[in-house]
């Protein structure tokens, strides 16, 4: 049998071997043994030299065409089997009831902090924000703190290991000194944020906790309109049945200054009549001097509470430390 003889048997052989395969793995097989480097189609080229003038065009010709063909009949192997492939084994049925996505929630903490910013927004405050990275000037310093302070010591504070020696906020009330110095009064905020002290982890104490800080300046600001505006917040949050007190109390930054209790049926569950909630006060007019406001002019209030006091509350959850494992078991509770 001539080479131009051979031609047309092998493209129906190879045709019928390309079209028989079932998965992808024989198709390249197939073509590798057909119109591979070493197949048998490049076979037939290479002895074109051996073919007379007249008979050589003819088979290349004819060998070019057949190779052509075939590398159709690959392609159209190769879309055969990827749709098998993605075409389901079993039938769907149509009717059966569908499969419930898992949809996320947001974080407790996340959900408390924005209904106490829901809250204070009714109230006309707004958000501020400042560096977790803090100095000590605006962390302690203009606050007042004196510089023999416990909180300013190592052991309390986390200070970075650089000569500039900057810490880890213990407070957002270094935002509020940034604000008054930017700002001139009034001035009407809250700050929400991550908080940073050397605490042993444990039940009630974690070493990063979220705080919000208050801070409202104005003329003619008094203890009597911090008291209604932390009673409204409070019933907000805890329910309208709160009951809030203040005692006296210490703070270097405010004077003068009340730690606040609050009561309720969950302070009762807890055996207890009043639960001490939030600290307070009046600005101390060396605050108000240290950054440019007249105490004699201007008068204002500051507060601060832990976002995760009040959801540990709220939730009834005994361990602040669940709050930051990332158990899905716990969070998908919220």
């Amino acid at each position: 049998m001539s080479l131009l003889d051979e031609i047309e048997p092998m493209k129906a052989e190879a045709l019928a071997e390309l079209s028989a395969a079932t998965d992808q793995s024989t198709l390249d097989r197939a073509k590798g043994a057909w119109i591979g480097p070493h197949g048998k189609f490049t076979g037939l080229m290479k002895q074109l030299g051996s073919l007379s003038k007249e008979d050589r065009p003819l088979a290349g010709k004819a060998i070019n065409k057949a190779k052509a063909e075939l590398e159709q009949a690959l392609a159209e192997g190769r879309e055969r089997i990827e749709l098998s492939e993605d075409t389901p084994t079993v039938a769907t049925d149509f009717t059966a009831p569908g499969r419930r996505r898992r949809l996320g929630r947001l974080h407790p903490l996340t959900q408390v902090t924005e209904d106490i910013v829901k809250s204070f927004r009714k109230l006309g405050f707004v958000v501020a924000d400042g560096p977790e990275v803090e100095d000590e000037y605006h962390c302690f310093d203009a606050l007042n703190t004196p510089a023999d302070h416990p909180a300013r010591d190592a052991q309390d504070t986390f200070y970075l290991d650089t000569p500039e020696r900057p810490l880890l906020r213990t407070h957002t009330s270094s935002v509020q000194i940034r604000v008054m110095k930017e700002q001139s009064p009034p001035v009407r905020i809250i700050v929400p944020g991550r908080v940073y002290r050397r605490d042993t982890a444990d039940a009630t104490h974690n070493p990063t906790f979220q705080q919000v800080e208050g801070l409202y300046v104005d003329k003619g600001v008094s203890v009597a309109d911090l008291k209604g505006t932390v009673e409204f917040v409070f019933r907000e949050l805890m329910g309208p049945k709160t009951q809030i007190r203040f005692r006296p109390h210490y703070f270097s930054y405010t004077e003068p200054s009340f730690e606040i209790d609050f009561s309720n049926s969950l302070t009762r569950k807890m055996g207890k009549d009043w639960l001490e909630i939030a600290g307070c006060g009046m600005v101390h007019p060396a605050v108000f001097e240290e950054v440019g406001y007249d105490p004699e002019q201007w008068s204002g209030w500051a507060f601060g509470f832990g976002i995760e006091r009040i959801a540990m509350l709220r939730y009834g959850i005994n361990d602040i430390r669940l709050f930051y494992e990332n158990d899905v078991r716990f969070l998908e509770q919220f």
